[in-house]
């Protein structure tokens, strides 16, 4: 199920114009989740109507969130999809949290 969601979730940040999609396998990792989709909106209110066409895209294919979260102070809207999580952000909180170089680290470098 996951190839299939994650086609569906890239095309729905791009229909939206979601900026700088970035997709990371983080099977290695974490038994949490396997793919992680980042992407970052261009106001509030694009990155709550990124996150939302994510999921309205997804329901249509019948798979739904089990979760959603920053939906009402959208400067990050985090939407879990069980084995996909999306995150979808403003330029500078993608900045600040900088999750593309947390999720690509082998966890013993994270301590450098």
């Amino acid at each position: 199920m996951t190839t299939p969601l994650n086609d569906i979730i890239i095309k729905a940040l791009e229909d939206m114009k979601a900026k700088d999609i970035v997709t990371l396998d983080v099977r290695g990792m974490t038994d949490v989740m396997d793919t992680l989709i980042i992407a970052s909106g261009t106001s509030s209110r694009h990155v709550r109507s990124v996150a939302e066409n994510a999921i309205e895209e997804a329901k249509k294919s019948d798979i739904r969130p089990i979760g959603v979260e920053g939906l009402d102070a959208p400067e990050w809207v985090l939407v879990d999809f069980s084995d996909t999580i999306l995150h979808v952000m403003l330029p500078a909180t993608r900045e600040l949290y900088d999750l593309e170089k947390l999720w690509s680290m082998k966890p013993s470098d994270r301590n450098a």
